[in-house]
């Protein structure tokens, strides 16, 4: 049976539990944690703010909600008996250290939160305090948090990223020319390092990486000088930076019919409109890795498509889709292994949508405790035309 409690700072409302019949023998609670500035929209007396359109800021965390409703209604359960509890985290009367103060996520037996920065730390930080698992749904980052194996990460690092790009490099490109193409940045720094590292684990390189610095200016001419046209050259763009993807990425479009090129990305280039410009780029294609890859074919996605589209009179987004299968999967994680999700959470046969890797990351070798679990399964995917698709 399930029962969804929804707070909005402090407005309760239980829905409709799906089986009244069904004997509860357990009671399962849940957190859902997202940014919903419901108290930036609704004045002190109740009125609405914002009457023409909901505020852009207010969108992701809202769509993750409404995923994990949906994924909260449609789902059914035997004996057991589900309390989920949506939270605010940007509310001024109940914000996480004040909810953590008056005690009133001790009975939550998971928390699933789309959140980042302080409220990630805030949760991550309780989550090990009381041994319950933490799942960070939508953060690709560790925010600094170590010995701390109530982590669960869905969304996979910047380093994670860059270990699956090195490892596909090993498997397929061992012999060719690779040239790491970056600008001056601190998260180019940082790209940069995790490939130095991942390169050379005992101080001797296992690849030939040449880097190589450009300024404002990307030139085929200055990549041209590099390339050899008899031999494959892989371009990484080490760089989030849209503006210096785009002009990389002209540039290789320029010379890619002399010289044999393949062109790696970083995770966040499927968000660059200019690269999905079929005129432009036309039959040039443009890898990157992502932790999330969704035909939409699937049975999940159709039910989930169809029930948003009727329930909202919208298509669901990406963040609908992660509310949905993070909520439903580690839902029934928790019902199926009561206090033992983590040493379960790579159980196949509870799979949603996406296939999910998880492994206990330790970030110094002699740790003798997990720092947090990361998702590692990466989907390798391709722009080409205007589309994206699995390349492997």
């Amino acid at each position: 049976m399930l029962l969804l409690c929804t707070i909005f700072s402090c407005f309760i409302a239980p829905a409709t539990a799906q089986n009244e019949t069904a004997p509860a023998t357990k009671t399962y609670r849940i957190g859902i944690f997202a940014p919903l500035y419901l108290d930036t929209i609704f004045t002190n007396t109740g009125a609405i703010r914002f009457t023409d359109a909901i505020p852009k800021f207010m969108t992701p965390g809202l769509e993750f909600v409404h995923g994990a409703q949906i994924a909260l209604d449609s789902m059914t359960l035997a004996t057991e008996h589900v309390e989920a509890y949506i939270y605010d985290t940007k509310s001024y009367s109940k914000s996480i250290p004040q909810l953590i103060a008056d005690k009133k996520l001790d009975n939550l037996d998971i928390l699933i939160g789309s959140v980042k920065d302080i409220e990630f730390k805030q949760l991550a930080d309780f989550a090990h305090t009381k041994t319950i698992p933490f799942i960070s749904a939508t953060y690709p980052n560790d925010g600094g948090i170590t010995a701390n194996p109530e982590l669960v990460i869905v969304n996979s690092t910047l380093k994670a990223h860059c270990e699956a790009i090195f490892s596909y490099l090993v498997q397929s490109h061992g012999t060719d020319r690779i040239f790491l193409c970056r600008q001056k940045g601190s998260q180019e720094d940082k790209v940069a390092s995790y490939f130095r590292m991942i390169n050379a684990p005992d101080g001797k390189p296992l690849l030939d990486i040449q880097t190589l610095n450009f300024d404002s200016v990307v030139s085929p001419g200055l990549l041209k000088n590099r390339l050899d046209s008899n031999r494959q050259t892989v371009i990484i763009g080490g760089s989030l930076d849209e503006t210096f993807a785009t002009k990389l990425t002209m540039a290789c479009y320029a010379l890619h019919e002399s010289y044999p090129i393949t062109l790696l990305g970083m995770p966040n280039w499927d968000s660059f409109r200019t690269l999905m410009n079929k005129d432009a780029l036309a039959d040039f294609p443009i890898f990157f890795t992502t932790p999330y890859f969704n035909t939409k074919w699937d049975d999940f996605s159709k039910m989930l498509g169809n029930a948003y589209l009727k329930q909202y009179k919208a298509r669901a987004t990406d963040m609908v889709f992660k509310g949905f299968e993070c909520t439903w999967l580690f839902t029934k994680l928790l019902t199926k292994y009561p206090g033992q999700v983590i040493p379960h959470l790579n159980d196949k046969s509870e799979k949603v949508i996406t296939d999910y890797n998880f492994r206990p990351v330790f970030l110094k070798k002699d740790a003798a405790i997990t720092d947090y679990y990361e998702n590692k399964h990466l989907y390798f995917v391709r722009i080409m035309n205007g589309t994206i698709s699995k390349a492997w």
